[in-house]
């Protein structure tokens, strides 16, 4: 693309670099910074002003909500790590990339495409400041990597690294806090070489082995990851243009590993309990540092989790303290299920949004249309295709549409779609790890039906497979699914492509 061009010495407007409209005479300081927090494996009942029988509490949390809106019907795009975050970032259903299933590891190749439009890229050409600290989990080239990984130039920079779809600043890791190399990255280069190979095997605080810097220690990256943080707010809080933080949080992902002041604090004899009020203390930080910098009224801060609680959480364990982090829903990370997707997700922006509850339906997706909505942008064909904007949810004056309709993916790849009361699931299982897991009880799935049709509004806990009873509405949920996939988009405009040749998922849907 090229560079913005001032249009006439006397013109009002800039064409910025995707062909947006920027005022001249605006002064930015009006837009409002967008802080977008996004926790690791958090379950729907781990934040106790979303499940009143919860044994955490979350007091930040739920600070956070009673100032702003808490959405109760709120998805991620996948149910799993590295595709949710795509779909953030891009506002694009994670499916359309490459990646057709699962999630990418530590040394994974960069999975946003060059040309993909970002929510980064877009707010940049808005005249925002952007940053991303944290867990990236979305591939970029390291150094002379092999198939093995084994000759990669620590010393060296990275290619497609955040710094190129968007962001103006980043640090973090690549993968998970359990997925190796373990070493920083600041912008484009590793802040150091690892020298040391380190491995974790205990139950709850494991980490695969790899290498390891020396200035990468696992149970400090949350609260460091977090003071990173609150530093870059208070240098960018006076400045003259708005800023964008994305910060995906490491935790309550593996390892779990709360530090001593929060060890043994939930009083659950579970770590993970623990960690989650650890999350919640850091989410508190964040907020103390808008208000001390006097930014906190005209800052659109919003938390959410990337996906369900993970297993690793010992499900059972907390049971026996009658604890949920799936609240009512069935199943968990990974799984096509509700809590495998349904997440806590909360909005605050004390300068136009009042407080409240909404059970309007939100997808993780639907950062990227919010902002252009607040910022009275359109946004060009092939940006945020799946981004709904949540304004109107907001009670915020809008006249975008309200998403109707989502379609919901699992670890394995399958399909969901969901509209009104009535979601069909395309698989005979659970899609992820939960029972009956794909895979591992084949004989189970190998009786049941092949496609799971579920009233959500008479069964929350989709305990009664309506397949059979209602065909019809199985049929137009298929057709709706295949035309929204086919479209390359699921909101009005012109049609797009998805990335990637090979997917048998789709196949088999077809069939």
């Amino acid at each position: 693309m090229n560079k913005s061009l001032l249009l006439g010495l006397g013109a009002a407007a800039l064409l910025n670099v995707s062909g947006h409209q920027v005022s001249a005479k605006n002064k930015n300081t009006q837009k409002p910074n967008v802080i977008f927090i996004l926790a690791d494996d958090l379950g729907y009942g781990d934040v106790s002003c979303f499940n009143e029988n919860s044994k955490i509490k979350t007091p930040y949390l739920d600070q956070l909500a009673s100032q702003g809106v808490r959405f109760t019907d709120a998805h991620t795009s996948s149910a799993v790590c590295t595709p949710t975050r795509y779909g953030i970032v891009t506002g694009r259903y994670n499916w359309r990339s490459t990646l057709k299933k699962g999630v990418l590891g530590g040394y994974s190749k960069a999975l946003i495409r060059p040309d993909q439009p970002t929510v980064a890229s877009f707010l940049k050409d808005q005249g925002y400041n952007t940053a991303c600290i944290g867990k990236w989990h979305m591939g970029w080239d390291w150094n002379n990597i092999d198939a093995g990984n084994k000759n990669v130039d620590f010393s060296k920079k990275v290619e497609n690294a955040p710094t190129t779809r968007g962001f103006d600043y980043f640090y973090g890791f690549c993968g998970s806090l359990d997925m190796a190399p373990y070493v920083w990255l600041e912008n484009d280069k590793p802040t150091m070489v690892p020298t040391k190979t380190t491995v974790n095997k205990g139950k709850q605080s494991w980490w695969r082995e790899g290498l390891t810097s020396d200035d990468f220690d696992h149970e400090q990256v949350l609260p460091h990851v977090t003071k990173k943080a609150q530093k870059y707010i208070e240098s960018k809080a006076n400045g003259d243009n708005p800023f964008f933080l994305y910060l995906p949080f490491p935790a309550p992902h593996t390892p779990i590993l709360p530090t001593e002041e929060f060890k043994g604090k939930s009083g659950l004899d579970n770590p993970y309990g623990d960690f989650v009020i650890m999350v919640d203390d850091c989410v508190g930080k964040i907020m103390k540092t808008l208000e001390a910098q006097g930014i906190a009224e005209n800052t659109l801060l919003i938390f959410t989790s990337d996906n369900g609680c993970s297993p690793q959480a010992d499900y059972k364990q907390l049971e026996t303290k009658q604890h949920d982090p799936s609240y009512v829903f069935r199943g968990h990370k990974a799984d096509i299920f509700e809590g495998g997707h349904r997440v806590p997700y909360i909005v605050r922006w004390p300068a136009k949004v009042k407080q409240g509850v909404s059970d309007q339906l939100v997808c993780t997706t639907d950062l990227f249309a919010t902002v252009a909505d607040i910022l009275k942008t359109d946004l060009d064909e092939n940006e945020g295709v799946d981004s709904y904007s949540i304004l109107p949810a907001l009670k915020v004056k809008s006249k975008a549409p309200t998403r109707e309709s989502i379609i919901h993916h699992s670890i394995n790849g399958s399909f969901a779609i969901r509209k009104g009361d009535w979601k069909v699931c395309f698989c005979p299982g659970s899609g992820g790890w939960s029972y009956p897991r794909p895979g591992r009880n084949k004989d189970v799935i190998a009786t049941l039906p092949k496609v799971q049709l579920y009233n959500l509004k008479s069964d929350i806990e989709e305990e009664k497979n309506l397949e059979a009873k209602y065909p019809e509405k199985v049929k137009e949920y298929r057709n709706m699914l295949l035309e929204i996939i086919d479209n390359g988009r699921s909101t009005e405009g012109a049609k797009q492509s998805n990335d990637g040749t090979k997917w048998p998922q789709l196949d088999a849907l077809r069939k």
